[in-house]
């Protein structure tokens, strides 16, 4: 069986950077899928130690007006994001393809009841290129 590189093919973009998050909700950078036809939005924890830590993603069009995918109609997965509640989420990955139709996508997450939190990061990573190599 011969390996595929996906180097070429893909382009991985930081939405929310690795950072330890307390009470409050951390609005990632908006990320332009123009040029490709897919993305999936990739989510992780590291250490956790208190809180609840719950992923979601927003869609726009212009890159100004944002609105919320939809499990089922704009995200595509086993299920929708989970809620971080719990040392059992500590050191996972969550992934969730996206099937919307708008330019940008930005991660936010809403972080309740922490004080010291959990470490989390999410990027967003666009394939299909309309055109390859892309890079």
């Amino acid at each position: 069986m011969a390996i595929r590189d996906l180097l070429r093919n893909q382009f991985a973009s930081t939405s929310l950077a690795p950072a330890a998050r307390v009470t409050g909700t951390a609005t990632g950078t908006a990320v332009d899928l123009r040029g490709y036809d897919g993305a999936v939005i990739v989510v992780a924890f590291g250490a956790y130690t208190d809180g609840t830590h719950t992923p979601s993603v927003q869609q726009s069009v212009d890159g100004v007006t944002y609105t919320t995918c939809v499990f089922g109609t704009d995200l595509d997965g086993p299920a929708d994001f989970v809620a971080v509640s719990g040392s059992g989420g500590a050191n996972t990955v969550q992934q969730m393809g996206y099937i919307g139709s708008q330019r940008y996508l930005k991660v936010i997450m809403t972080t309740t009841g922490a004080t010291t939190g959990a470490l989390s990061s999410a990027s967003v990573i666009a394939g299909y290129p309309r055109s390859a190599p892309t890079m």
